[in-house]
């Protein structure tokens, strides 16, 4: 779908080295397979994939997580239709700033059709 360009991932970089890091741990890489070259192709295939934001913190803190709240800024800076996410539940605050939340599954159904 990113690559038929019906879903355009935002990132920030301090997202994306977020996402490095979680997915060069140990246990990470132990759980999925992956090994750190197999870590550096995935990081690149999604810089290639993702459109920057720059970030203006106008909204923290709202959420429970830290980590969490990046992606809401990165969703609102990037004006984003919707928060794509399996933690669905930690986002909730953010309806009351009209973004939308949805579960993968969701998004996959819906643009599948």
């Amino acid at each position: 779908m990113v690559a038929n360009q019906r879903i355009k991932p935002l990132c920030s970089t301090t997202l994306f080295l977020e996402y490095e890091a979680v997915l060069s741990r140990a246990e990470t890489r132990a759980i999925t397979g992956h090994g750190l070259d197999d870590v550096q192709a995935i990081m690149n295939a999604l810089a290639a994939l993702c459109e920057p934001v720059d970030i203006s913190f106008t909204v923290r803190p709202m959420l429970s997580d830290a980590d969490d709240e990046m992606v809401l800024e990165v969703a609102l800076n990037g004006f984003a239709d919707a928060i794509v996410t399996h933690n669905a539940r930690d986002f909730k605050p953010a309806l009351a700033l009209g973004m939308k939340v949805v579960k993968p599954g969701i998004i996959v159904r819906r643009l599948s059709k």
